[in-house]
């Protein structure tokens, strides 16, 4: 039957895919491009636009090619890299500067003098976020000042996130972004649904340069860049997709995902809880104008610190080698690895923090730094649920995806740090499934989230089976580490 697959862009940090979707679920194609990272100073990173776009062309043309045309898929859903901001001329939809990604620690200056002028709680209040270069809010304010080329633009210039570019470009001027991103930019007021002029005034945004705020599931506007008409039905943060793509509809529920950060999402249902432990409220969904809020914790690095250990240390040739490198030593050897190389998330909130490598003696070597590393995404995790256990979220549960997940000593080690039940679907990729089950929405697939879940599949469970003394020392050697790190 025609009109039966859903077409997926996953434009993420470090590459653009395009994935093909049934409606039971399965994965039927898979298109990628790496993206080049660029790093004009330290701590700045920047991406090209127009590679984002001609990637993400490449990649849709490919898999609609492979679904047999254009007429044979239902709908394109798009989840995103969230934060990243992008600067582009509403006349042309060409580009005027370089996107700054969320990596991006430009504005540490910027976000201390309105954190120390005392903005912070009404930014919280509003946003659910923090004062940290992390958000859009601070990159368009710099932006703005240092890019005269924006200025000059006036009515001409548009301002949106990854998926707002996307779309802009896919329709030919269409400007909109779903509430998940929108929530993303310390613009938009979480609770309203809408941009707020006192945030806007803060961070001297044009509100004429930002786009409508729309559901993440619906029709709208077509593209025709493919043959035939094509309409676009879900977008989600990739986050907020995930955490749709684990099935978290529950208040409680919780996801982490371990891509080139980590992210963990709770469920707070209807209620948009102000964290106490440094923690974030962010828009977890909303359809049919409705609202449901999550509670999240972000750690800057995760997958990226692997590609570090590849491409800067040269201490393994592929992300694979990690898993066997991790069960030839018998533990860390004492070693201890502060993965802060772009700063600390939460609970920490430390853009000037930078990583460490500790405990390093001549009985160390390669595989204990390589377990190290790994151990990590366990100790950053554990920060994190000790946070939101003071915040009244206890998990019970972790359910895991992203790249790393795919790892089995890493998902055991969380299991065994975390002292919790891991569950790890079989299918990792549910950044891309999720949005796969808006877009399913969207075009009239399923009737509701509770009846999309059923793309999600079989899950694998991991149980803890640690001995608690030697949790606590892992975590006492962790402690002493960010300590220094901090100080």
């Amino acid at each position: 039957m025609a009109g039966e697959t859903i077409l997926v862009i996953d434009e993420g940090t470090t590459s653009t895919r395009a994935m093909l979707f049934a409606a039971d679920g399965a994965c039927v194609g898979s298109a990628g491009r790496e993206l080049a990272q660029h790093y004009p100073r330290p701590g700045w990173v920047e991406h090209d636009p127009e590679e984002v776009w001609a990637a993400t062309l490449a990649c849709a043309r490919e898999m609609i090619t492979a679904a047999g045309g254009a007429e044979r898929i239902a709908g394109i859903g798009i989840t995103n890299q969230r934060e990243t901001i992008v600067f582009w001329s509403r006349k042309t939809g060409r580009a005027l500067a370089p996107a700054i990604v969320w990596q991006d620690r430009r504005t540490a200056d910027l976000c201390a003098r309105l954190r120390d002028a005392g903005h912070e709680a009404a930014v919280q209040t509003k946003t659910g976020l923090l004062l940290d270069p992390y958000f859009s809010a601070s990159k368009v304010a710099w932006a703005l000042a240092e890019w005269p080329q924006l200025a000059e633009a006036g009515d001409d210039l548009c301002v949106g996130t990854i998926e707002s570019w996307l779309v802009f470009r896919l329709t030919g001027g269409m400007h909109v972004t779903d509430a998940t991103n929108a929530s993303r930019t310390a613009l938009m007021d979480i609770h309203a649904g809408a941009w707020d002029d006192a945030l806007l005034a803060l961070f001297g945004v044009p509100r004429a340069a930002l786009p409508q705020i729309v559901d993440c599931a619906g029709r709208f506007g077509d593209t025709g860049l493919f043959g035939a008409p094509i309409p676009i039905c879900g977008m989600a943060g990739d986050q907020q997709a995930a955490t749709i793509g684990q099935a978290c509809f529950a208040p409680g529920a919780t996801k982490s995902t371990y891509g080139t950060g980590a992210f963990v999402l709770t469920n707070t249902g209807d209620g948009a809880p102000l964290s106490r432990h440094r923690l974030l409220t962010t828009i977890g969904w909303q359809l049919d104008g409705r609202r449901s809020y999550a509670l999240e914790g972000s750690v800057f690095v995760a997958g990226s610190l692997i590609k570090w250990l590849r491409d800067a240390l040269g201490l393994v040739a592929t992300a694979a080698e990690t898993e066997a490198l991790a069960r030839s030593v018998a533990d860390n050897g004492g070693v201890t690895l502060v993965p802060a190389h772009v700063g600390l998330g939460a609970p920490h909130w430390r853009p000037d923090a930078r990583g460490a490598l500790t405990g390093l003696t001549f009985g160390a070597g390669r595989a204990h730094i390589v377990r190290a590393a790994l151990e990590a995404m366990a100790h950053q995790t554990h920060d994190l649920m000790t946070a939101f256990a003071a915040d009244g979220a206890t998990w019970e549960s972790l359910r895991i995806d992203g790249g790393m997940a795919a790892n089995d000593w890493v998902a055991q080690d969380l299991a065994d740090m975390l002292d919790l039940p891991v569950e790890r679907p079989a299918f990792v990729e549910t950044t891309a499934l999720g949005a796969a089950m808006l877009a399913g929405i969207g075009c009239g697939m399923f009737g509701s989230l509770e009846e999309a879940a059923a793309m999600r599949g079989a899950v694998e469970t991991f149980a803890p089976a640690m001995e608690s003394a030697t949790r606590d020392a892992r975590l006492a050697a962790w402690r002493k580490a960010v300590t220094g790190v901090l100080a």
